[in-house]
């Protein structure tokens, strides 16, 4: 498909979280043998964490080096998608109840609009009052 852009390093760091899972099983499986303190899966075990190791510390230098480094949020579409959700009208629930949140929340979401816009147009908060509820900075 033109223009389409492979996540392969994201793909490749869940490969190495899989595998280095497996390690970190294959250690828990071996430090279970351990007998009269004489544990003979020693050799395994230092494998194993240091393969794991290895590994993971290369996979997350791959992923910042070719996928993080550079990368830059895309702030008014995330704005966008935030005024979009209708879970801020969570926040609602102190000031209006959980009944008439929802009712907000279902009719945002029906008429494609933003729980502030609909809020504000049902008369049910004042716009002053429904930009201080609403806001996504206040609710972190």
């Amino acid at each position: 498909m033109p223009g389409k852009v492979n996540p392969v390093m994201a793909e490749m760091l869940n490969m190495v979280v899989t595998y280095v899972l497996g390690l970190d099983h294959t250690i828990a499986l071996a430090t279970s043998g351990a007998q009269l303190e004489l544990n003979v899966y020693m050799p395994v075990i230092a494998y194993s964490l240091l393969s794991a190791m290895e590994v993971l510390s290369g996979g997350v230098d791959a992923f910042t080096r070719k996928a993080l480094r550079g990368l830059m949020a895309n702030e008014p579409q995330l704005t966008r998608f935030l005024e979009a959700s209708t879970a801020l009208a969570t926040a609602l629930n102190p000031a209006i109840g959980y009944d008439k949140a929802a009712e907000v929340a279902k009719r945002a979401y029906r008429e494609g609009r933003s729980v502030r816009e609909v809020v504000v147009d049902m008369g049910i908060l004042p716009a002053e009052e429904a930009q201080r509820v609403l806001d996504p900075k206040q609710m972190v």
